[in-house]
């Protein structure tokens, strides 16, 4: 096929609800496509990730990036989280729904191909939980990514202060806002603890696995990634010096990939390389 690079194009998602895309087609294109799935609080143009798609479409590889439809972002904005009524309402329901929506979309654009999910953060449960089911993704990949949803939730009586007042903020460190969490997020959890229950996935994933993770991450420590290749008797990936992000920061001004990141692409190349023989 001829190649394509589509920038801020937009999909509808969850409840149809609109947010933004890209896409690129290699000339070599190889017929395999990277789909990234951002973490919490993410989006699709953070920090180094352009970078990490020109790492995959170098090697000819098709490479998707989107915002979730209820991260905050705006059709206008999809950066600086101007749309806090979304992020309210976000739950893994409706991003599972939005990864659904996006593997459609590429469908509409691409006759012949085959996917390939890289979930960073909160996007690597995403991915595992996703995954599993779309026939046309052939590998998942988690950078970063937590072991455990319900660990990701408040016990005890901040628990039962979020359940009185049906949403509670969490501050956004970069834009400094204060964003409202509605208690819908655990509700789903409630609702959804069998399909979100990302140890029992491990251990029964049909799907080549790949477990990727900073040994410095401070934000979701090494430990989550032990569980996970535990769970689904993979090799754990530590990158050595990296954090949460692989030593990237939003914005990057660099022209290259930093040390720990490009470990972590080459890494991660390798492994989808040996699934596409």
């Amino acid at each position: 096929m001829t190649s394509m690079k589509l920038s801020n194009n937009i999909y509808f998602g969850a409840e149809g609800k609109e947010s933004l895309i890209d896409l690129e087609i290699p000339q070599d294109f190889n017929g395999h496509i990277i789909i990234f799935i951002h973490g919490f609080m993410g989006f699709k143009d953070w920090g180094a990730w352009y970078l990490v798609q020109k790492f995959f479409t170098d090697k000819g590889y098709g490479f998707c990036k989107f915002n979730t439809t209820h991260n905050g972002g705006t059709i206008k904005d999809g950066i600086d989280f101007p749309d806090p009524t979304s992020f309210s309402r976000n739950t893994y329901s409706r991003e599972i729904a939005d990864v659904n929506a996006v593997v459609k979309w590429i469908g509409q654009k691409v006759d012949i191909w085959s996917g390939h999910f890289i979930g960073h953060s909160k996007g690597g449960a995403v991915a595992l939980i996703s995954g599993q089911h779309i026939p046309v993704i052939r590998s998942i990949s988690t950078w970063a990514s937590i072991a455990s949803i319900e660990e990701r939730f408040p016990i005890g009586s901040a628990l039962e202060e979020w359940k009185s007042n049906g949403f509670r903020t969490i501050k956004n460190g970069r834009t400094l806002q204060e964003l409202p969490q509605n208690i819908e997020l655990w509700e789903d959890f409630q609702e959804n603890k069998s399909i979100y229950d990302l140890k029992k996935i491990c251990e029964q994933c049909q799907k080549p696995l790949f477990i990727g993770h900073g040994k410095n991450d401070t934000s979701v420590s090494l430990d989550n990634g032990e569980r996970l290749s535990g769970w689904s008797n993979t090799k754990l990936n530590i990158i050595e010096n990296a954090d949460h992000v692989f030593k990237s920061r939003h914005p990057w001004v660099e022209e290259t990939l930093p040390n720990e990141l490009k470990a972590l692409c080459e890494r991660t190349e390798k492994f989808i390389s040996n699934t596409t023989t």
